[in-house]
């Protein structure tokens, strides 16, 4: 097999974006992950994969993803959400299986996008206290720039805030490696001013923005609904609206390259590393990830692991 030169072509990558893309991550479920050959010929070594534990999937496609991600040098961090486990001795065996087989020393910890319970757990708190993750190397939990009404339902962001707050204070009496990974939005100011916010607040979490891949506007369009995201869908809408771009693949370029200003701009700006969910698929936003400046690691992010 032919490994990836990491090196990028003649297309200079936008100015700063090549700093902020250090170290990024990507996301991925087991059935896209079986479409891939080999990560090696795609993502630098050491990177962080996220495995989406969506409801149904069974716990043994979850175990097998990871060890293929741990056997091929990436760090594979499972999804937990805590509405679609049945009891604390469930998760105490999957905690056990995921460290066990494939040495998984990292977790995302969140509510889960199911209405109903299946059991005694609801929220990434209660996972947090559960204990099942002591011992973890870093522990992530769920961000929403634009809100999250299966949250709060008046539009607010209380209920969110009080969460983050009690996340904050849980990293500092347990000295747990935490970050916040948000949901995918579309323009920089909405993210800058969250940011902003939560620093203003006292919430000094790293955030890891979540960032579409490169896409159909369709596609784009159609999981940016589903999911929720807030007012940046207007990016989207004023794009479908120019005829001569409808069918042309929507990239991240320029919500990266304004949030990479920033962040140059402002050294101490809370994103600390870029979360890719590759909605166009993975070879797609690897690619691109590349040819933008993303082929190294950071080893501030990657040195503990």
């Amino acid at each position: 097999m032919a490994l990836l030169n990491f090196r990028r072509d003649d297309k200079p990558a936008p100015s700063g974006l090549e700093a902020f893309l250090a170290g990024y991550s990507l996301e991925v479920m087991p059935r896209t992950a079986a479409g891939v050959d080999d990560f090696r010929a795609l993502l630098p070594a050491g990177t962080r994969v996220y495995i989406a534990h969506i409801e149904g999937t069974p716990i043994e496609d979850m175990l097998a993803t990871a060890r293929r991600l741990r056997a091929e040098g990436y760090e594979p961090m499972p999804h937990f959400p805590a509405r679609i486990i049945p009891d604390a001795a469930t998760l105490k065996d999957w905690v056990a299986r995921y460290r066990g087989e494939a040495d998984v020393r990292q977790a995302l910890l969140l509510g889960g996008g199911v209405n109903t319970p299946a059991g005694e757990f609801d929220s990434s708190m209660q996972l947090l206290e559960s204990g099942a993750f002591d011992g973890f190397d870093r522990l992530h939990v769920a961000g929403h720039p634009e809100g999250n009404r299966d949250i709060d339902a008046d539009g607010s962001d209380r209920m969110v805030m009080q969460a983050l707050h009690w996340k904050q204070q849980f990293a500092r009496r347990t000295d747990a490696k935490m970050a916040i990974v948000t949901q995918f939005c579309f323009e920089a100011a909405p993210v800058i001013a969250w940011a902003d916010r939560l620093a203003a607040e006292g919430i000094a979490l790293p955030i890891h923005i979540g960032i579409a891949g490169p896409a159909k506007l369709q596609t784009l369009l159609k999981f940016a609904i589903a999911c929720g995201v807030g007012p940046s869908l207007r990016v989207l809408q004023r794009r479908a609206r120019d005829v001569t771009k409808l069918l042309l693949p929507f990239e991240p370029t320029e919500i990266l390259s304004d949030l990479a200003s920033h962040k140059a701009a402002n050294p101490g700006f809370g994103i600390e590393a870029v979360h890719f969910f590759p909605l166009g698929g993975i070879r797609t936003n690897a690619a691109w990830a590349i040819q933008n400046g993303g082929a190294a690691a950071a080893p501030a992010l990657h040195k503990e692991v």
